[in-house]
């Protein structure tokens, strides 16, 4: 009986084609051979879905060892296995024939008959058992394999031949079907994305076109171009423009305030005007009622602007008088009546100095005093000295139309502020000031030394107030006199006043100037040092500590020989 049996998934119905078996060398030579006759077609040669295989037309009768292996075309393995020859079958529009590795009739060769040998094939020679043949029995017992025992050996060859079909199997017909109609879908899928893509366009196209036409109208004008004055103009009148302002809120902002007609008409000339971005927050005087390309010219015009000014460090709240030259040294309140001027040259409306005197004279909480400050500035002996050193040196934007006092107010209140965030509030407890005692220190650093010595000089006025030294500092006496001068007389400083540090010992009643944060910083933190004199020696501004009279002597006669300390009267 034959044990040959058919490969697993193969039906049992289907009807085998015989193939001629081709001789194994393990055969003897006084095995019957096997009449075949092999198809009557001519095809020899069978197409499969990665090689073609190309037989002679010896016959198949011919002795093994005349043999001639088939010629194969080049395939796409390194080592290909190769089929043995079948029936050609019809080619499909696909590329495959109507069976496949898929299918369950595409596998042609029979299964190796696994007890005829456990030896594996040679990988030059395919393996075929012809379906007829039984098995043999060789001389040696390692082939044999026991009829009760399980064909384990049969289940390992077919292992062997089902691993040796490539990797890459070419699709069944259903496979192929399915690939079509994927293809079919995507096609599909393509042509209505085009169309939708067109229509988006289309759409993207018409909303353009109305930007565009709605846009022409309102910067080239037509029937529905924003309302615009045509001019001549009206009475001038101050607008704020805020920090971080757009165009947008300026036009609104000059729109309310009747410069022009409409925020749209201003809008649209700004954003065509360069200019517009050196505009910076502040105050500007603007004529009213005046066509929105005007507005933008005046608005970027430096003439329009009002309101701001510059205080530098050091600076007084009075004029004062430089004994040397005979200059005037505009005081804070001289430099904000200058600032408040509005209207054409020749016309302008300014707030006065002595308006300006009055009200910083008047009510501690209406002028923005901090509560830090208000106990001190109080028993100030003179009113009108009393916000000294209560506005910050910097750059200030007021409202010229505001009053004096509520002008002060802002001034005062923004200051405080800034001293604040130095640490004024609590620094004091290191040094033993309160934070008004600091302000004044740090006025008298400012207007005593320079920048590089502001923390040495804030250390000698705290050593000198430790021993309860008077400070003797000129510019204390030249505050009460508004004047300044390096070197003052014998005269001026026997003169005793609340200010003047060689007549009295501790600080003035107040501050002498604007200081400006650095010196107040040196204040709150000092240079460590034992220093209780200090003079300036040269032109340069070069200063020399000690702690020794006699030193500070010595430092004295060398100031004198470079003419710094010389009199002008």
């Amino acid at each position: 009986m034959s044990n040959h049996r058919r490969p697993v998934g193969e039906r049992p119905e289907f009807q085998y084609v015989p193939r001629e078996p081709r001789r194994h060398r393990y055969l003897d030579e006084d095995d019957d051979q096997v009449d075949y006759a092999p198809p009557a077609e001519d095809d020899d040669v069978v197409t499969t879905g990665r090689h073609a295989v190309v037989y002679d037309d010896r016959h198949v009768d011919e002795p093994h060892a005349d043999y001639t292996e088939p010629v194969y075309e080049q395939s796409a393995y390194e080592n290909p296995v190769y089929e043995q020859p079948f029936d050609p079958e019809p080619v499909y529009e696909d590329g495959y024939g109507p069976r496949s590795y898929g299918d369950a009739h595409a596998y042609r060769a029979p299964a190796v008959d696994a007890r005829a040998y456990d030896e594996p094939a040679y990988a030059d020679e395919p393996v075929h058992v012809d379906e007829q043949y039984e098995a043999h029995t060789y001389p040696d017992d390692r082939y044999d394999t026991p009829p009760d025992e399980p064909d384990v050996a049969f289940a390992e060859a077919e292992t062997q031949i089902i691993s040796a079909i490539p990797e890459e199997i070419p699709p069944t017909r259903a496979h192929a079907r399915t690939q079509a109609r994927r293809r079919k879908q995507a096609k599909g899928r393509a042509r209505r994305g085009k169309l939708f893509g067109a229509l988006a366009a289309a759409t993207v196209l018409i909303v353009l076109v109305g930007i565009v036409f709605v846009g022409g109208k309102m910067f080239f004008g037509g029937p529905d171009a924003p309302a615009d004055y045509a001019g001549p103009g009206g009475p001038e009148v101050v607008v704020q423009v805020h920090p971080g302002d757009t165009a947008e809120e300026i036009a609104s902002t000059l729109a309310e305030r009747d410069v022009v007609a409409s925020g749209s008409a201003f809008f649209n000339a700004a954003v065509q005007s360069n200019a517009m971005n050196s505009v910076q927050p502040g105050f500007y005087s603007l004529s009213t009622q005046i066509p929105a390309d005007d507005a933008v010219q005046e608005l970027v015009d430096p003439a329009s602007r009002v309101g701001q000014m510059i205080i530098s460090e050091g600076r007084q709240l009075h004029d004062t008088t430089d004994v040397q030259t005979g200059a005037k040294k505009k005081g804070i309140y001289t430099l904000i009546s200058e600032a408040s001027c509005i209207g054409e040259a020749g016309q302008e409306q300014c707030i006065g100095y002595d308006d300006l005197n009055a009200a910083g004279a008047g009510d501690l909480s209406a002028l923005g005093v901090p509560d830090w400050a208000k106990d001190a500035v109080a028993g100030v002996p003179d009113r009108d000295r009393q916000l000294e050193g209560l506005i910050a040196a910097g750059s200030w934007d007021f409202d010229p139309t505001a009053g004096p006092a509520a002008i002060l107010q802002r001034l005062v209140t923004e200051s405080s502020a800034s001293y604040e965030k130095t640490g004024i509030l609590t620094a004091g407890n290191q040094v033993g000031l309160t934070p008004y005692k600091m302000l004044i220190a740090a006025s008298l650093v400012e207007r005593e030394a320079m920048p590089d010595d502001f923390s040495k000089v804030a250390r000698v006025i705290l050593n000198r107030l430790a021993v309860n030294q008077a400070l003797q500092f000129d510019s204390t006496v030249n505050y009460a006199l508004d004047t300044t001068e390096l070197a003052t007389t014998d005269a001026d400083r026997a003169q005793v006043t609340p200010w003047n540090t060689y007549a009295s010992p501790g600080l003035p009643a107040t501050p002498i100037s604007s200081p400006s944060i650095g010196a107040l910083q040196a204040v709150e933190q000092p240079a460590p040092g034992d220093w209780i004199y200090f003079v300036t020696v040269d032109s340069k501004g070069t200063t020399l500590f000690t702690k020794s009279y006699d030193e500070h002597l010595a430092n004295i006669d060398q100031a004198l020989n470079n003419g710094i300390l010389n009199s002008g009267r």
